[in-house]
């Protein structure tokens, strides 16, 4: 039986089909880890140029804090993501199908003035359950 339970009481449409469920539901007894916002910048501080590189690089360094926890992609229950451009939301489809199809997180995403680095362009943070 697995940790969580995806509910969809009417169908998610298209482009968010198979990227995002409606609720999600954790049995009791699971590891919970919430992650911070992660941006576009890698461990080195090289921060892509653009929406794209900077949203596969955050999804990348989120995904290396589900390995120090052993736990994968597929673990994760509820994502958020912060944009600062509306003109991207389409590209963020695209990388969530790239890099995360199938997972189908809770995700709600959000406009904001601004991230804390002035150069950011993404930030995305998440809450994964594992056994």
């Amino acid at each position: 039986m697995s940790i969580s339970t995806r509910h969809d009481p009417f169908p998610v449409n298209d482009p968010y089909h198979g990227i995002y469920a409606h609720g999600v539901e954790t049995r009791s007894g699971a590891r919970v880890l919430h992650i911070s916002g992660q941006v576009g910048a890698a461990p080195g501080g090289d921060l892509p140029a653009d929406f794209k590189g900077q949203c596969r690089q955050a999804i990348t360094n989120l995904e290396a804090v589900l390995k120090a926890a052993n736990m994968e992609l597929t673990d994760i229950v509820k994502m958020s993501f912060f944009l600062v451009r509306r003109e991207d939301m389409s590209s963020l489809v695209e990388v969530r199908k790239e890099l995360l199809d199938g997972v189908r997180p809770a995700i709600t995403t959000v406009f904001v003035a601004g991230l804390v680095g002035p150069d950011w362009l993404v930030e995305v943070e998440a809450v994964a359950c594992a056994e």
